[in-house]
């Protein structure tokens, strides 16, 4: 009986593993996106806005927003450190004076989602990870859109830097 047990236990063990990495094992691309019911039509795809690899590079320019954004992290109600970023916007080619035009209305915009970011934790830890990039990317990309319109093909992080108090 004292030898069973082990072996028993081994075997339990086995078989929940496979049964979770069976259930829990990665779909297929087409299968992974629940919001793709259908391939598009011609119809649909004209519709959607082109994707990045449908624009030419010749067709967009990249503006560079004058002044860095200065983003304090506050902890316990004190500053424990300041980031710096400097950012550059992807707009169709001589779209470039109309970002200048509202560019204090888009800094403005733009500084309060990188506070929301900050105070939500977006800049403690390892903060340039992949993951925690693409989501301030992403937030800072609508708030852009919102501001600028659909014009704004995408938002560059060109410099950050993280100074601890």
């Amino acid at each position: 009986m004292r030898k069973l047990l082990p072996v028993l236990l081994v075997l339990i063990g086995l078989s929940a593993g496979g049964g979770a990495g069976y259930i829990f094992r990665p779909q297929p691309a087409a299968e992974s996106d629940p919001r793709i019911i259908c391939p598009p039509t011609d119809a649909t795809r004209a519709q959607m806005p082109p994707q990045e690899s449908e624009v030419a590079d010749h067709e967009t320019e990249f503006v560079k927003l004058n002044n860095q954004f200065v983003v304090p992290v506050v902890e316990d109600g004190t500053v424990a450190a300041m980031v710096i970023l400097s950012l550059s916007l992807e707009v169709p080619k001589g779209e470039g004076p109309k970002v200048f035009e509202r560019e204090p209305k888009l800094r403005d915009a733009l500084l309060q989602t990188l506070f929301n970011h900050a105070n939500a934790g977006g800049f403690k830890g390892s903060f340039t990870d992949p993951l925690a990039m693409e989501a301030l990317r992403t937030a800072l990309l609508e708030t852009a859109r919102s501001v600028m319109g659909a014009a704004v093909g995408s938002i560059l992080i060109t410099d950050i830097v993280r100074q601890d108090a």
